[in-house]
């Protein structure tokens, strides 16, 4: 494989960092028995005398997980623990207030489960009433109002994972997030500069502001002590009362009197009706592996499998990790599926989506034959597929594997950075603004500019389409690779290209995450890139025909490979403060 200059110094900076992180590992193994490991970027670790591994975007929340795993307990006991102390260490996107996804796998492979704990739309939603008075849509309101948010399902789903899944007591697992809500920790660079972002929308609403901003309104910085007592005791409710802590009691009567307050659409009955699903993983296979991941009201899982289908039919391995060959195969590939996501794609209770025709590898065939070497076919040129008859950017994603080979990969939101700047007065937390992932109004683009129609129009009960894209995969049966990120309507392509690193070009998991990304939706009809993609690479790629668009980074993917002899974990370097973290037996 040929490897531009750029290239071939990021796969040096990571060789490097990844061997240099393995020596000061072992050195502190001998050193400081009695604490988690725990590294910036990248580990490798022997299975001998270790008792599993996390991943997180905050070094903080993956020191909590492997705490909990030193002291007994199971990835999804870790994995429920990781989730709380985010929400306190990571509350741009780690949340109570939103909604997500977790992909669970045991190690005696009984049991892969996709836990569904996604926001819905409260019972006064309906299919137009984010539409003005012209029948356009009223942005404002769908994103940044107090009618922008579904019922939040974040503390439904890790206390339901825990009570079918884990072994270790609630108030056991949320005890590190509540002493991390009392008495503070260092802020870190990135949520301190993310208040700084959105400043505005955080100065909207006055309890939010005292959240994030001194007495003398002056935002919090980086390395401060960041304390949030308010939340310490919403989650002491919810250690207390499990999910009646929030869905009923004092929490929910704060919640609902902000909805009245402010026009918004939840309410006690919204809140008491809330509830988690357990559905079937979305299942494919790549080069030999099992690919499990979630299916909807995710289109990740589908699209991860449809676009790994598609390239199966082409040499990747030949062509090169991040040629202009095979980046142009993977491009036409992604607009394929975004295509069919516009069409086919919604809650499954609502709607009834074709997986099974949009994950078939004879689906895949027909898009591989479209698609032209050297050539890109235009957007205009392409629509979604003719089914047979009848057949977040501040997300974040977090992955656990313990020493039994359980394994989980979690992933979930608040939507925006912050979400919809408002938040609950008294209990700590913001609140979401999912209910800009529905289709508004048929062929207008949300935020991320995604296209949708009937299958994911607004209604009562329902929850809105995702792009997340929790992914456990299997070889031989055993969990091999857990990973996933947060970046709106780019997780999916992230996710994939993550994949395809590990599992086609055979990168270790810290050069697969370093490995420069692209993504492409269909419309707009763009090839964004990032900075590391080579210029000549570039070049050729738009003398195919592609219209080219460079961004800064795509993504944050939080990853382990566990082997059979080691763990190899891998924190993505494009967002400050993610961290590795190695339980001690």
């Amino acid at each position: 494989m040929l490897l531009n200059p750029i290239q071939k110094r990021i796969l040096v900076a990571a060789s490097v960092l990844l061997w240099c992180t393995t020596a000061l590992a072992q050195t502190t193994t001998r050193t400081t028995p009695a604490q988690p490991i725990l590294r910036y970027d990248s580990v490798h670790h022997p299975v001998v005398g270790y008792r599993g591994m996390v991943v997180s975007q905050r070094g903080i929340a993956s020191h909590v997980g492997a705490q909990v795993l030193e002291s007994g307990g199971n990835a999804v006991d870790a994995a429920v623990a990781v989730g709380f102390a985010l929400a306190v260490v990571l509350p741009r996107a780690g949340n109570l207030g939103g909604g997500g996804f977790m992909m669970i796998h045991t190690a005696d492979g009984d049991v892969s489960v996709a836990v569904d704990f996604r926001e819905m739309a409260p019972a006064a939603a309906h299919r137009d009433i984010y539409l003005d008075d012209a029948g356009e849509v009223d942005r404002e309101a769908i994103r940044y109002s107090h009618r922008a948010s579904g019922v939040p399902g974040t503390v439904a789903g890790l206390v339901h994972a825990l009570n079918r899944y884990g072994t270790l007591p609630l108030a056991t697992v949320m005890a590190p997030a509540i002493k991390l809500a009392e008495e503070g920790f260092e802020l870190g660079y990135d949520t301190a500069s993310a208040i700084v972002r959105r400043e505005e929308r955080l100065r909207r609403h006055p309890y939010t502001e005292s959240l994030f901003f001194h007495a003398d309104k002056t935002p919090y910085q980086a390395g401060e002590q960041f304390r949030l007592p308010d939340l310490a005791l919403t989650l002491q409710q919810i250690a207390a009362n499990g999910a009646d802590g929030f869905y009923r009691g004092n929490v929910a009567k704060l919640i609902v009197a902000e909805m009245q307050r402010g026009d918004g659409l939840i309410t006690m009955t919204d809140l008491d009706n809330y509830r988690v699903v357990e559905r079937l993983p979305v299942s494919g296979t790549y080069n030999g592996y099992r690919v499990l991941s979630m299916p909807p009201p995710s289109s990740g899982g589908i699209h991860l499998i449809q676009i790994l289908n598609v390239l199966e039919y082409f040499p990747l391995d030949e062509l090169g990790a991040n040629s202009a060959e095979s980046l142009h195969i993977m491009a036409e590939a992604m607009k394929y599926a975004y295509a069919d996501r516009s069409e086919y794609l919604g809650d499954p209770d609502f709607y009834p989506v074709p997986v099974n025709w949009l994950t078939d590898k004879r689906y895949a065939s027909e898009i591989a034959a479209k698609i032209k070497p050297r050539k890109a076919r235009p957007s205009t040129e392409i629509a979604p597929g003719r089914l047979p008859a009848p057949e977040s950017e501040d997300t974040t994603h977090y992955s656990v594997i313990d020493a039994e080979g359980n394994a989980v990969a979690v992933t979930y939101t608040l939507n925006f950075s912050f979400g919809s700047g408002v938040s609950v007065p008294g209990a700590g937390f913001l609140l979401n603004n999912e209910m800009d992932d529905f289709s508004a109004k048929p062929g207008v683009a949300n935020a991320f500019g995604l296209l949708g129609k009937e299958a994911n129009a607004v209604q009562a009960g329902k929850r809105p389409l995702s792009a997340m894209t929790p992914t456990i995969v299997l070889r031989e049966g055993k969990p091999y690779l857990v990973t996933g990120s947060p970046g709106g309507s780019r997780i999916i392509t992230t996710v994939l290209q993550h994949i395809v690193n590990v599992l086609e070009f055979e990168m270790n998991v810290a050069v697969a995450n370093h490995a420069p990304r692209i993504h492409h939706q269909w419309y707009p009809d763009k090839l964004i890139y990032e900075s590391g993609v080579s210029p000549d690479t570039v070049s050729l790629l738009e003398s195919y025909g592609h219209n080219v668009a460079r961004t800064n980074t795509m993504g944050s993917v939080q990853a382990i490979i566990f082997d059979g002899l080691r763990y190899q974990g891998s924190a993505d370097p494009r967002r400050p403060n993610a961290g590795v973290a190695v339980a001690i037996r």
